[in-house]
This record gives structure tokens, sequence and C-alpha cells, in this order.
């Protein structure tokens, strides 16, 4: 249990890092002490974790789900997190996401012949790779929608 606290405390303090202390308060009515007992490796906090509810308020704020994904992790599963946040739908459609697909997969292989050109691909060039392969697959996951969504 200590390791899955622990590494759920590290994922509440980021958190409320990237939302900001005072934000996270105005927005869950806690305190900063409070907030600070969420994420506190000291003994006396060990049980203590941020409530649900808060999570939810706060990651909807935040750049990106850090206990929703630490909590799909540690279940060995892992989410798709889209940070478009569109305001409309896109209407492109199948042709568009096709031009979509090949387009970004082009950057894909094109980041993959600059890392691997040297023989050795390093941590950041790996993180690079990783960016493009989320988003390849992202279209491919519009793709899909717009398909179903055609044959309905």
């Amino acid at each position: 249990m200590a390791g899955i606290g622990s590494y759920l405390k590290k994922h509440t303090e980021a958190l409320v890092k990237d939302v900001g202390i005072e934000p996270a308060c105005a927005l869950t009515g806690k305190s900063k002490a409070t907030l600070g007992r969420y994420y506190s490796d000291n003994a006396e906090h060990a049980d203590r974790f941020m409530p649900i509810d808060a999570v939810v308020l706060l990651e909807k704020e935040a750049s990106f789900p850090y206990v929703t994904t630490a909590l799909a992790e540690l279940q060995g599963g892992s989410i798709a997190f889209d940070d478009r946040r569109n305001n409309a739908p896109s209407t492109g459609g199948v042709n568009a996401d096709v031009i979509a697909l090949s387009q970004r997969f082009a950057m894909l292989m094109t980041e993959y012949q600059q890392s691997i050109e040297d023989g050795i691909i390093t941590v950041n060039e790996a993180k690079r790779l990783l960016r493009e392969t989320s988003l390849l697959q992202r279209v491919l996951i519009d793709m899909k929608l717009h398909l179903e969504e055609e044959s309905a």
C-alpha cells in the first residue's frame, strides 16, 4: 500500500501545482493546509487522500488528468487524454480524416528518421515519437467515429 499511496500523492501534488494552490483552494473549498495534507509524505498524513469530487474539479482546470492517469496505471490500464477541447465538433468527415492520417503518418516517419539517424533513440526522441504516435492514434479515433456515424 505504501507504494500506491506515495504514487497517488505525487500525482495529487502535480495536479494541485498545475492548477495553482490558490485557484485549487477556491475550486475545492479546501484550505492550503488541507490540500497540502493530501500530497504530504509525512507518516501522519499517509492515509489522507484527496476526495474524488475535488480531483474532478481540479482536473477539469488542469492541463492533464494527473490523478485519473495514475489510477488507471495502478490498475494496469491507460487512458487517452484529448487535450484539444474544441468548441465545435469536426465536420470534415472521412475524406478529411484520410488526409490528416497521411499527414500525421508522414510526421511520424520524419520524426523516426531523425531519431534513428545516429542509431540510438534518446529519451527525448522517444518522447517525440510517442507524441507523434498519440496524435496519429487520435486521427484514427476521429476517423473511426466518422465511419461509425456514416454507417449508422
